[in-house]
């Protein structure tokens, strides 16, 4: 069995986790050999597989009826927050979004709130419920990446350094992290990513003049390439995941991988998505509050740790292989009409 893996993102700004997604998926494929595969215009394979949703996706999927798989990374309310004047947008927006996944025969919801956001468009597919995995080797903590990763960023040994990773967007929290960062000015803290859309961004000129005016004890790295990334990762003691809507976010896991505390937003999704406690807050204040807290509080710092260790047994790559080996052999042995996914 061979799949024919596509991603847009090839041909784009890499800087986001839909790519990085994408890659996890190869490499995951790639592992133990239990899969042929080939990637976007190399070949033609038993069974499309995308992570993108433009015309690259319904173009190569013409030639896999019955055979189509769509992994949804996006919903609608993805661009709230993402893209300037959204409520505008949002008609056709999901309209859009209902003809991607009535396309696939079978969209991979990644948490619960994508599989609701397929059902109240009421798109004509069936619906699979497979988390991202996690490479947990890829991200494990080493004292040679954080030495490498602080000296990238002109950190030194004794700094307590909080780490934020997203696109520069109000959807991804980034001036409350600003804001935590004003109120502990003897914390290091580091915001990772930039603007693969630019000018289509939420808030440019806001979020840029409140960069401008950030306090000294706050950088950010511009877009990085994914490779640096565990040097970043491993630099830092802590992340606050400041987001306000993600749907199977892959940073707040790569950091717990990593070995740190995560202080999440206190959102619906992630008390959908989540099977174990995580460290969360509601606002600013409570940020600040458990940022404080990690830096003074030993224990607390090592509960922290536990729950991410926890937290990551979810998203374990050998079971989400299985799941997707599941998935492709009962799609390839049955039809549309009698298609029984494979219920994750």
């Amino acid at each position: 069995m061979k799949i024919h893996v596509a991603s847009e993102t090839m041909y784009m700004v890499k800087g986001n986790g839909v790519h990085t997604a994408f890659i996890d998926h190869l490499e995951l494929l790639r592992e133990q050999n239990q899969f042929e595969f080939v990637v976007n215009n190399d070949g033609f394979g038993d069974i499309f597989h995308s992570h993108t949703y433009g015309l690259y996706y319904f173009l190569k999927g013409m030639g896999y009826k019955n055979r189509r798989i769509l992994t949804v990374h996006v919903i609608p309310d993805s661009i709230k927050g993402s893209l300037p004047f959204y409520k505008v947008f949002m008609p056709f927006v999901k309209w859009y979004f209902k003809q991607v996944y009535s396309y696939a025969d079978v969209c991979i919801a990644i948490s619960p709130e994508v599989e609701n956001a397929i059902r109240k468009l009421n798109a004509k597919t069936n619906i699979v419920r497979i988390y991202n995995p996690i490479h947990i080797e890829k991200w494990k903590r080493t004292d040679e990446n954080r030495s490498k990763g602080r000296q990238l960023l002109g950190l030194s040994d004794s700094d307590f350094v909080l780490l934020g990773v997203g696109q520069l967007q109000a959807r991804k929290g980034v001036e409350d992290f600003m804001d935590v960062a004003q109120a502990i000015p003897n914390a290091k803290f580091v915001w990772a990513g930039g603007r693969p859309f630019k000018a289509l961004t939420e808030g440019v000129l806001r979020i840029d003049s409140r960069i401008a005016q950030a306090s000294d004890n706050i950088q950010f790295t511009g877009m990085l390439d994914l490779e640096l990334m565990p040097l970043i990762y491993a630099a830092a003691d802590a992340m606050l995941f400041t987001s306000y809507q993600e749907n199977c976010p892959l940073a707040p896991i790569e950091a717990a991988a990593c070995g740190m505390p995560v202080v999440f937003r206190d959102i619906m999704e992630y008390e959908l998505l989540y099977e174990k406690s995580y460290l969360k807050a509601k606002s600013t204040e409570e940020f600040i509050n458990d940022t404080q807290r990690l830096m003074n509080d030993k224990r607390y710092y090592e509960q922290g740790k536990q729950m991410s260790d926890t937290l990551l047994q979810q998203f374990d790559k050998n079971v989400v292989r299985q799941k997707l080996l599941n998935l492709y052999q009962n799609l390839v042995e049955r039809s549309t009409e009698d298609f029984t996914p494979y219920l994750a």
